[in-house]
C-alpha cells in the first residue's frame, strides 16, 4: 500500500470514527512537531548533567517500594539533592501516590505539603479500593508532612502562594492539567532562588514526552523559560533559575559517568 492509498484509507477511517482524530492529534509525533516548529526545541529542554548541580552527588532513597507507578529513585534523590542545595525549608508537591517522595524529601526539609485526589475520588475512577489505600502509605504518620486532599485543576490554593522553597509536579500528565499545574507551582514560589521540578517530563530518560514538554513551556512565565533545563539520567525536568553548560540531548549515546547503587531491605512497621 503505498502512501496515497494509507492517506485516503486514514480519511476514510476518521471520517467513519471521528473519534479516531482525537489519537492522532494527542499523538507524540505531533506534539513533537508542533513544539519544533513553534518553539525551536527539536531536542527538548536543554540537557543539563547532574555533576554540574552536584559535584560530589551522593543521596540515600529511603523508603522506596520498588513497586508500579514509583518515581524512579534516581528522580528522588534529585529531589532530595536540591532540597539540600537550596537549603528548603518548605516543600509542596502535586501527587502523593505511596508517598516516597514526599518522605525522602520529609527527611531534609522541615515543612512539606502534598496534595492528592480523595480517597472517594480515587475510587470513583479506579473501582480499586485496595489502590486508594495505597496512597500516602509512607508518608501519613509524618509530623512534618501536610496531607490535603483535592483536584488541583480546581484547588483553591489561596492559602499556599508564594510559601514554597521547592515544588514538585506529579500529578495528572494529560497536556492541559500539566499546563495548569505548571501555572499553579510558579505561584507558589517563595522567592527568585526557588525551584520547580516535574516528573514524566521523559517516558524514560532518553524518550521525551513531548505533550509534557509543551504544558510546561506553555505554562512557564516566558521570562523564566530560559531556565528550564531536563536533568540527565532521570525522567525530571526543572525550573532553576541558574545558568549552567549544557548540552542537546542525543539519545543511545555512550554514558559519560555511571551510578553505584546499594540495596537493602527493610520491614513495614505499619
Amino acid at each position: 500500500m503505498n502512501k496515497l492509498q494509507k492517506g485516503f484509507r486514514a480519511l476514510k477511517l476518521i471520517f467513519k470514527h471521528p473519534y479516531l482524530l482525537n489519537l492522532v492529534l494527542e499523538s507524540e509525533d505531533v506534539y513533537k512537531e508542533e513544539i519544533s516548529e513553534m518553539y525551536g526545541l527539536p531536542n527538548g529542554l536543554p540537557l543539563l548533567h547532574i555533576e554540574e548541580l552536584f559535584p560530589d552527588f551522593q543521596e540515600t532513597v529511603s523508603p522506596y517500594a520498588y513497586l508500579s507507578g514509583a518515581t524512579m529513585p534516581i528522580d528522588i534523590a534529585l529531589l532530595k539533592s536540591l532540597a539540600r542545595r537550596l537549603n528548603a525549608q518548605s516543600y509542596f508537591e502535586i501527587g502523593t501516590w505511596r508517598g516516597e517522595s514526599v518522605s525522602n524529601v520529609a527527611s531534609v526539609v522541615p515543612n512539606c505539603v502534598t496534595l492528592n485526589l480523595s480517597r472517594e475520588d480515587i475510587v470513583a475512577l479506579t473501582n480499586n479500593p485496595q489502590y486508594a489505600d495505597a496512597h500516602a502509605m509512607f508518608s501519613k504518620k509524618l509530623h512534618n508532612v501536610t496531607h490535603l486532599q483535592g483536584n488541583s485543576l480546581t484547588f483553591d490554593f489561596t492559602s499556599h502562594l508564594h510559601q514554597y522553597d521547592l515544588v514538585f509536579i506529579d500529578g495528572d500528565h494529560h497536556s492541559e492539567a500539566v499546563k495548569k499545574d505548571t501555572q499553579t507551582a510558579f505561584e507558589l514560589l517563595r522567592d527568585e532562588k526557588s525551584m520547580i521540578v516535574w516528573h514524566d517530563y521523559g517516558y524514560d530518560p532518553e524518550t521525551i514526552r513531548w505533550s509534557v514538554l509543551k504544558a510546561i513551556w506553555e505554562g512557564t512565565p516566558m521570562e523564566k523559560r530560559p531556565y528550564l533545563y531536563q536533568v540527565a539520567n532521570t525522567m525530571c525536568a526543572v525550573y532553576i533559575p541558574e545558568t549552567f553548560p549544557t548540552e542537546k540531548l542525543v539519545p543511545h549515546t555512550k554514558p559519560k559517568h555511571y551510578f553505584e547503587v546499594s540495596l537493602k531491605t527493610s520491614p513495614l512497621d505499619f
